[in-house]
């Protein structure tokens, strides 16, 4: 127990053994004060550390974010029984051997059952609201744990695709001038044709680079351009073949992925007149396919993989539709998704943002109205019990609000842990996400 702990106790120690020592200390002494404080003491401490052992185990091996229905019945039924003991135990001490009140055969008759089993009482109501207390402290310190994580993979995955945006550039720049550097000498109208193709490319290449899709037909137009400068580099050494369905021009795909498919193959085939390399670009359920013949190139160091592991690794953050690679001795093929919705990420964020607050607003509302109405019933009923001992030991009516409200907290509590809207979601979100899985299973 930390020195916070033992700060409580003592206070609560002094104002109980106040309170006794006021209202129900006939010799009001400095001798009846020191016994009544050490009783309460005695109390506050073996029933505080009990119930802290109880609450700390139970912490360890059953967390309430992990398992939250199990820690909450194991927690009931270890208050139950631990301050059952507990409560025992200190009025034994109490009675028998300290005051000396009530022998031991006595101590366990009809004759103190009914003080027994008040204390009971009150020892579980302080316990239950200690409980709830760590409850909430849990609550909120995984709460801030999952915004501070959330927040991090949010800029994490941000810094990644900025990151991988940013490779296309200085990646398409470098080989474009290598291209322009050759021809100048060689043709230079072909380079003015050629200089004009790349401003055209590079135009394309500063309009996207900003943004997660772009329409297939936009891509594909980008892609012409782009061949049109190859072709006009290798001549007859290399042939385009492009094939796309009407109805998927108005789709999406991640922007400048086709030209970094198509260097790839460039960079990775060799191509000759009498052999060229043909290059087919066509639509193929729900994917773009690019395609050509395999005439592998001798390379004198492993390739890093970096263009198509860049495309894999961006539409990895945007969709769970996978881009597919097939290799033969005859082709290499690559096949991207064609994503039927463009998502406006900023309006879906905060979407996202405001219902994901809406929802948490709802459940801390929810927390805060049944804790509200434990701490209600933690604090009313002991002070009517008091009363009623007080006013009518002989009547005893409290019986009737302690348990009619009693009942009513369990309801509460069942409703607000148990099947309450909280399950609901939670069984829905598992069947969205069966049917999710299942469906991407069979793409």
């Amino acid at each position: 127990m930390k020195r916070k702990g033992f700060i409580i106790l003592f206070w609560v120690s002094l104002g109980t053994a106040l309170f006794f020592f006021l209202f129900f200390t006939k010799e009001k002494n400095f001798h009846n004060f020191l016994i009544t404080m050490m009783i309460s003491t005695m109390y506050s401490f073996i029933l505080g550390f009990g119930n802290a052992f109880i609450n700390d185990f139970l912490n360890r091996k059953f967390p309430w974010s992990e398992t939250t229905r199990i820690r909450t019945a194991l927690s009931i039924i270890s208050i139950i029984i631990g301050n059952f003991i507990l409560v025992y135990f200190c009025n034994y001490v109490n009675y028998v051997l300290i005051q000396k009140v009530a022998s031991t055969e006595a101590f366990f008759s009809k004759e103190y059952a009914t003080t027994n089993w008040f204390m009971i009482n009150i020892a579980l109501l302080i316990s239950a609201f200690l409980h709830a207390k760590s409850f909430m402290e849990e609550l909120k310190k995984n709460s801030r744990k999952e915004v501070v994580e959330q927040k991090l993979i949010a800029k994490s995955a941000n810094a990644q695709f900025e990151s991988l945006k940013n490779q296309l550039d200085p990646h398409f720049l470098f080989n474009s001038l290598n291209v322009l550097s050759s021809l100048i000498d060689e043709n230079p109208n072909q380079a003015q044709k050629f200089t004009a193709s790349m401003s055209k490319i590079y135009r394309y290449v500063l309009e996207q680079k900003d943004k997660e899709l772009v329409t297939v037909e936009d891509e594909i137009e980008f892609a012409k351009t782009y061949c049109d400068l190859l072709k006009t580099r290798f001549e007859d050494s290399v042939d385009f073949i492009f094939d796309i369905k009407k109805e998927d021009y108005r789709r999406y795909v991640v922007p400048l992925s086709l030209q970094l498919l198509l260097e790839n193959c460039i960079k990775h085939n060799f191509a000759t007149s009498a052999r060229p390399l043909v290059i087919k670009i066509f639509s193929d359920n729900d994917t773009l396919c690019i395609e050509n013949n395999l005439q592998a190139r001798e390379q004198m160091k492993e390739s890093a993989g970096i263009g198509l592991a860049n495309i894999v690794q961006r539409y990895a953050l945007l969709t769970r539709k996978n881009v597919f690679i097939e290799k033969s001795e005859d082709y290499f093929k690559v096949k991207v998704p064609i994503l039927s919705n463009k998502p406006n990420n900023i309006s879906v964020k905060a979407d996202d943002e405001n219902g994901s607050y809406e929802k948490a607003k709802k459940r801390v509302k929810e927390l805060k109205g049944f804790y509200g109405n434990l701490i209600s019933y933690c604090t009313i009923i002991p002070f009517l019990i008091i009363i009623n001992l007080i006013v009518s030991p002989k009547n005893m009516w409290f019986y009737f609000p302690m348990l009619g409200w009693g009942i009513g907290v369990a309801s509460h509590a069942f409703q607000v842990f148990g099947v309450g809207e909280s399950w609901k979601e939670k069984k829905i979100r598992e069947i969205m996400d069966k049917q999710k899985n299942r469906h991407n299973g069979n793409l």
